[in-house]
C-alpha cells in the first residue's frame, strides 16, 4: 500500500487556493489589459457640429407682435350679498381680479353690496364628485336637527342622495 503523505483537506485547501491565484491573474492581466489600452479615435460622424443659429430681431416690427394683448390678472372668486332694485335679497359668487373691482362690476349691474368676502380656496368635503354643483352641495350638508341643533349626517346623506337624482333627472 502507498503511503500518502498530504491529507483531504489540504488537497482541498491547495485546490481552492489554485483556483484562486488562477482567477486573481486572470483578472490583473485583463484590467492591464483595459486601462492601459490607448482610445481609438472617434470617427467624424459621432462628432457633436454646432449649428449656426439667426435669430430674426424683425418679427418685433411685425403687426402681428404689435397687436398682442398682456395677460390679465388672475381673478379671484368672491361671494356676494346683495340687494337688487326691488329690495329682494340675491346671493351669489363673481370673479374679479381684485375686491374693488367686484364691487364695481355688482354696482354696475345695479345691486347695492351688502357683504362682499373672498371664497376660500378648497372644499369642505374632499370626497363629493366634482361634477355637482357647490352651493347647492353646501347648502344640502348644512342640515340640522331641530331639537338639538346638531348635524345629523344620514339627512346629510339623504340630501345628496336627492340632489343626484334630481341632477340625473334634468
Amino acid at each position: 500500500m502507498a503511503v500518502v503523505f498530504i491529507s483531504p483537506k489540504q488537497r482541498q485547501r491547495m485546490f481552492f487556493i489554485g483556483i484562486t491565484a488562477i482567477f486573481l491573474l486572470i483578472l490583473i492581466i485583463m484590467s492591464f489589459g483595459v486601462f492601459f489600452s490607448k482610445p481609438k479615435a472617434v470617427s467624424t460622424a459621432l462628432v457633436f457640429n454646432k449649428p449656426q443659429i439667426n435669430i430674426d430681431m424683425t418679427i418685433f416690427d411685425s403687426d402681428q407682435f404689435k397687436n398682442l394683448q398682456l395677460f390679465t390678472h388672475m381673478q379671484t372668486q368672491y361671494s356676494y350679498k346683495a340687494l337688487t332694485k326691488d329690495n329682494k335679497e340675491k346671493t351669489g359668487f363673481i370673479s374679479a381680479a381684485s375686491m374693488n373691482e367686484a364691487k364695481k362690476v355688482l354696482e354696475s349691474a345695479g345691486l347695492a353690496v351688502t357683504e362682499l368676502k373672498e371664497v376660500e380656496i378648497g372644499r369642505d368635503n374632499p370626497f363629493i364628485p366634482y361634477y355637482q354643483p357647490v352651493a347647492a352641495l353646501s347648502a344640502a350638508t348644512k342640515t340640522t336637527t331641530p331639537t338639538t341643533g346638531a348635524k345629523t349626517t344620514t339627512k346629510k346623506y339623504i340630501n345628496l342622495w336627492k340632489l343626484r337624482s334630481l341632477r340625473k333627472s334634468v
